[in-house]
Order: C-alpha cells, then sequence, then structure tokens
C-alpha cells in the first residue's frame, strides 16, 4: 500500500471500524438498560408498531379485568349477606315457633319477642348494609347490573335480588304478641326464607359465571403478555456480554486509530 499524507487509508478504516463498534455497543446498551430488544420505533418500526397494538389490546382487557372484579366484589358481599340471614332464619324460627307454644307464660313471651325483635333487627342490618361501591342487590329499589366481560363490550350480569328484601317487609310486620299471630308470623317466615333460598341460589350462579370468566381473562391477558415479551423483550443475559465485548472492540477501535494517525510521521524519517 502507497503511503500519503494526503489521504490516511488506516486511520479511515479504523474511524469506520470505531464507529461500527460504538454503534452496536450503544445498541446493547440500551436493551441492558431498557429491558427491550425493541423500545421504540427507531429499533424496529414495523415490531414496535405491532407492539404498541398488543400494548393497546391489553390496556382493554385492564379495563374488563377491573370491570369483571367489581361484579365479583359485589357478588361476594351479598353472598356473605344472604348467608348471614339464612343462618339467622334457623334462629328466628326456633324463637317463632316458642312464641306459638300457647302454654308460656307473659313473662316468657316478654323474653321471646325480645330476642325475636332483636333477630328481626339484625336481618335488617344484613339487608340495609350488603353494599359494594354503592351497591346493594338486596334493597327495595335495586337493579340487575352488568359488568364488561371482554373487548367487544359484551356483559355478564348480577340480577337484583330485590325480592328478599320484600319479603323481608312482609315478616317484619308480623305480630308475635299471641300463640295464634306466631302461627301466622312462621307462615310469612316461610316465605321469607324461600325468597332468601331462591337468592341466593341465583346470586350464587351469576357469581360463579363472573368468576370462572374473569379466571378465563386472567389466563389470555398472561397469554397475550408472555407473546408480547417475546416480541420485545431482550435478552438481557446475551446483551449484557455484547455490552463487554463492544467496549473491547471500541477501545481496541482507539488504539488502532492512533497507530494508523502515527503513520504518516513515518515519512519524517525519509528527509533526516
Amino acid at each position: 500500500m502507497s503511503t500519503s499524507i494526503n489521504t490516511n487509508i488506516g486511520a479511515m478504516m479504523a474511524q469506520g471500524a470505531l464507529r461500527t463498534a460504538g454503534a452496536q455497543l450503544d445498541r446493547a446498551s440500551k436493551m441492558v438498560q431498557t429491558g427491550y430488544r425493541v423500545a421504540d420505533s427507531m429499533d424496529d418500526a414495523s415490531t414496535f408498531s405491532v407492539a404498541q397494538g398488543i400494548r393497546g389490546n391489553l390496556q382493554a382487557f385492564q379495563s374488563v379485568q377491573g370491570s369483571l372484579a367489581n361484579g365479583m366484589g359485589l357478588g361476594a358481599v351479598t353472598e356473605e349477606a344472604l348467608t348471614s340471614i339464612s343462618d339467622l332464619i334457623g334462629n328466628i324460627q326456633a324463637k317463632v315457633t316458642q312464641l306459638a307454644d300457647g302454654s308460656i307464660s307473659a313473662n316468657q313471651r316478654t323474653i321471646y319477642t325480645a330476642d325475636f325483635n332483636a333477630m328481626t333487627s339484625q336481618i335488617a342490618n344484613f339487608i340495609s348494609q350488603a353494599n359494594y361501591n354503592g351497591i346493594n342487590l338486596l334493597s327495595a329499589a335495586s337493579v340487575t347490573r352488568t359488568f364488561i366481560s371482554d373487548t367487544s363490550a359484551n356483559t355478564l350480569s348480577l340480577t337484583s335480588q330485590s325480592a328478599v328484601r320484600a319479603a323481608f317487609t312482609t315478616f317484619a310486620t308480623s305480630s308475635v304478641t299471641s300463640a295464634s299471630s306466631s302461627t301466622l308470623a312462621l307462615t310469612s317466615l316461610n316465605t321469607f326464607a324461600q325468597a332468601v333460598n331462591v337468592a341466593m341460589s341465583n346470586n350464587a350462579s351469576d357469581a360463579r359465571a363472573l368468576r370462572l370468566h374473569s379466571n378465563f381473562i386472567n389466563a389470555q391477558v398472561d397469554a397475550i403478555q408472555t407473546g408480547l415479551g417475546a416480541v420485545v423483550d431482550a435478552d438481557i443475559g446475551k446483551a449484557s456480554a455484547e455490552v463487554q465485548s463492544r467496549q473491547v472492540q471500541r477501545q481496541l477501535g482507539v488504539q488502532s486509530l492512533s497507530l494508523a494517525n502515527q503513520q504518516p510521521s513515518t515519512l519524517l524519517g525519509l528527509f533526516r
């Protein structure tokens, strides 16, 4: 190769190698810093566009997950209230049966009546406090609630159980001041108990549908996130190794450029 003071081919080659090593080092460092193989459109425009579309779908699924979670919360609160009411109905039935006994004394009737009133008030509390996020499916004014079940805005529902409140209101007006009125109260109590049983069955069915669909959506989201990771995530171990390799290449490029820049100075020896 001829030697020239105007064109230092060796230095030009060293500069090119140094630029390449620097660009590759920057890319590897970016992968380590961000954790992404494709962090933006500059890395890979088409892949980044696909990834953004997937991320948009994930955001929509997160809204679905939130709606289903609200539904499951409301269903669980309603189920707990109905179960507590059902448990207490058995105790009330025993107490009203005692009050239907014409042989008890006035003092016993007073004691039993006080107990009956306390348990009836407790059921009223269960109904009024069966709230989740400001919604009570047992209230007289309740309506069926719907929840988003997929990204196409299809829905699943929790049915209003206002019949429980209506049946309780009727039962709560029952008199237990005598054996005969207590017998009538038992009939009203049985009607109330049937309404509670129907409500428990309906609510459990609706809540189970929400829970099963929520599990399905969660599995779908996990699968989508796994797919997204395969598209854009970096292999951090591989990227870290590449960073070290490119750092060595850049150091060698600097040394090579230094040697190439020294080459023209050898021409001075021809004039000594």
